[in-house]
């Protein structure tokens, strides 16, 4: 290892470390009708984290699971499913595969390819490591939340509606937040 490339946190060892699904989440927010946000989630269901000795060598998957839209809307989760957005019969997965992990100050960014609606593009996401904590069943886990912004038009997701005083009723830019827990694998 350099002594420009920083190694994991404190307490993150080295090694595979799978992301537990039922304590992770993917959340969203887009301006609507250029007054208000809607927010929502998309289950995370499966991925895993591979911590090399540094960063360099570190590495991230994601596989998320679109029919899980949530917005606590039924009738707008299913548009949201539908061929106006997400196609999910078309495009049932949506995943992460990291490219790169660097050190930004005490946090970290994770650079991957991003692909939903049938379409790559490049993401960064601005991570923290939330510390590590063994749990009730003697699992080491690391918890890590991310943000990042992107662009719905670059993904194919142009759907919209002109309203009446100018503008559009859905934001091209989308807010999103992802916490994850992921367990240490022996």
């Amino acid at each position: 290892m350099s002594p420009t490339t920083p190694p994991p946190p404190a307490g993150l060892t080295a090694g595979v470390w799978t992301i537990d699904a039922s304590h992770s989440e993917a959340a969203f927010s887009v301006r609507h009708a250029g007054i208000s946000k809607v927010r929502g989630t998309v289950a995370i269901t499966a991925g895993e984290l591979t911590v090399g000795e540094d960063l360099t060598t570190s590495s991230v998957t994601a596989t998320l699971d679109p029919a899980t839209v949530s917005t606590g809307d039924a009738g707008r989760d299913g548009h949201l499913q539908s061929a106006d957005f997400f196609e999910v019969e078309t495009y049932p997965t949506w995943t992460f595969t990291s490219t790169s992990v660097r050190a930004a100050g005490s946090d970290f960014v994770i650079a991957g390819d991003l692909t939903l609606h049938g379409v790559t593009q490049p993401v960064e996401l601005a991570t923290e490591f939330n510390g590590t904590a063994v749990d009730a069943y003697g699992n080491l886990r690391a918890g890590f939340s991310s943000t990042t912004t992107i662009s719905r038009k670059d993904f194919g997701l142009t759907w919209n509606a002109a309203l009446e005083a100018g503008g559009v009723l859905v934001s091209d830019k989308v807010a999103m937040t992802i916490e994850i827990s992921a367990i240490r694998q022996a």
